[in-house]
Parts: structure tokens; sequence; C-alpha cells
């Protein structure tokens, strides 16, 4: 059995969020075809960014509290759940996990999850290695850095797919995400928001 992404804790600041044109309700759920997001409030604005994520299905037992020194909450699976939101925000693409060892880090989400890696890309001196998460097809991207400290690996970012890329920068506004360019993944845009609008961790659009 393999486990399945339910969602991607955040913390930050709600209004924010809804800010750029998404729905969260009162729980701080983004809710998204496949994995969500949800949010926390912080007890200080040092503390914004990706905090974790919780997972159905995992082997991991409910006391399991890391992989690899990913904050991993084990939960049961949730039924669907989708908003329609003024940003087109149709889904999670993929989310970023960085690591100075691709080897140690995407063996650990092998063995917690049952999703094998499915390809390795290596650039320069950076390496990416792939899983496929389940629920709504999430991407767990893995980039391993010569810079990166030796310890655990942590969560860096995330990517929402929208359904149209340009009237999403408009509704979130000039100087608050830059311009569209063409992604790595052929036939697609990506565009990413500014970290003056206070998000506290990179987050970027992506047509589908």
């Amino acid at each position: 059995m393999t486990a399945q992404v339910e969602w991607l804790e955040v913390v930050g600041d709600a209004d924010v969020w809804r800010s750029l044109g998404l729905v969260v309700d009162a729980g701080g759920l983004v809710p998204l075809i496949g994995a969500c997001i949800r949010i926390v409030a912080p007890e200080d604005e040092a503390q914004f960014g990706l905090a974790g994520w919780a997972l159905s299905g995992s082997t991991l037992g409910p006391d399991a509290s890391t992989i690899d020194g990913l904050p991993t909450y084990v939960v049961a699976p949730s039924g669907p759940v989708f908003g329609q939101h003024e940003l087109g925000a149709s889904g999670l693409d993929h989310v970023v996990v960085m690591t100075n060892d691709l080897d140690r880090t995407t063996g650990a989400i092998t063995e917690a999850t049952g999703n094998e890696l499915r390809r390795v890309r290596e650039v320069g001196t950076m390496r990416q290695g792939f899983h496929r998460m389940g629920r709504g097809g999430l991407i767990v991207e893995v980039v391993e850095r010569p810079e990166v400290d030796d310890g655990p690996a942590s969560f860096w970012g995330l990517v929402l797919n929208v359904d149209d890329l340009d009237a999403a920068c408009e509704r979130i506004g000039d100087g608050r995400i830059s311009a569209p360019k063409d992604a790595v993944q052929p036939g697609r845009r990506i565009a990413t928001v500014s970290k003056d609008v206070g998000l506290g961790f990179p987050v970027a659009l992506m047509t589908t």
C-alpha cells in the first residue's frame, strides 16, 4: 500500500493567502483537488514556512513524527474537497524538499510511503529526485545541492496549478508576482509570488 499526501501544513497568515484569491476556510484549509494546504497560525513571523505534511496509508506507525527530518503526521484518509478559488487554482503540482543527500532522503520517503523514486535528473552540481504521492498526482521533488548544510531534509517551497496563469497574475497584481515564463516542464509556464507578499517561503503558480 502506498501513502498519499492529504495536506501540506503551512505556518502563516490565512488572510495573506486569501489576498491571492484562495479560499481558506475557518479551520485554515485551502480546499484543492487532491492534496490540500492547511494553514496554522504562528506565534511570530519568524516561524512562517512549510511545517510538515499529513499522510494517509503510510506504513509508518501512528507515533511517527518525521521522515528524514520532514515533520510527518499520520492521518486517516479524507474525502474529496474543493473550493472555487478566484485565483483559478485547481491543485498542488509539486512540493520541493531540500537535502544534502538525495539517496538518503528519497530512500527514506520510499521506505515510509511505498512511493518509489520515479527518476533522477542531474543539472550541474544539482541532483533532483521525483516521487508521485497520489491525491491528485502531487509530485515530491527532492533537491540535493552541495551548499545545503549537513543534517536532515527540509521542506522548501510549493507550486500550485492554475487554470489561467495570466489571469492569476493579474488577480494578484503588479509587483506581487513575477512575469510568467517558460517552465522546465515542456509546454508549461510558471510565475513566482514575490517574497514581499509575506507567505514566508517560495510559492509559484504553474499552468496545468
